[in-house]
């Protein structure tokens, strides 16, 4: 099992029967993963953006029944039209996680993968671990569960939007 200072990854994967285009407005607006995920409350652009750019910030809303709920700037790390939108929350020199969503066309379906790692910094599971270093292992192990449950119902919502669409 990995322990934080690891930099531990998730990545899931689905099919979608759409094309990385018709993919792009959804995956790269912060908003939609909202819809499906149990932890995520609440996406918005912070002004001056209004939309995905590489350097653009977002405020997240999170909730988590062990933490409460808390409100993170997340920038866009990543912003490759069609291909890959990505952010870090806390910025670029602050980040303690990475969240990625890639998407690769083959044929009429494009590959929909939702990406995440943890580890940079500190962040909510830091004093989890402090408090019980003996457990760093399960700690770890049981958040990157937690993202896994969410980042599934997140692409599978996300291939059904986009089909529904198509």
């Amino acid at each position: 099992m990995p322990k934080y200072s690891d930099l531990p990854t998730v990545s899931v994967s689905v099919e979608v029967a759409a094309s990385p285009a018709a993919l792009w407005p959804i995956i790269s607006d912060p908003a939609t993963p909202v819809a499906f995920s149990e932890e995520l409350a609440a996406a918005e652009w912070m002004p001056p953006h209004t939309g995905p750019v590489e350097g653009a910030v977002f405020e997240g809303t999170n909730q988590h029944p062990a933490i409460g709920e808390w409100k993170v700037p997340n920038y866009v790390a990543v912003c490759e039209p069609e291909k890959e939108f990505g952010w870090d929350p806390g910025g670029p020199d602050a980040a303690w996680t990475r969240w990625r969503l890639r998407t690769e066309a083959n044929g009429d379906t494009t590959t929909l993968t939702f990406w995440a790692q943890m580890g940079f910094g500190p962040s909510g599971l830091t004093p989890a671990i402090e408090a019980m270093p003996d457990r760093e292992e399960e700690i770890v192990a049981r958040r990157l569960g937690e993202w896994e449950a969410s980042m599934v119902a997140t692409i599978k919502g996300i291939k059904a939007i986009a089909e529904a669409a198509a």
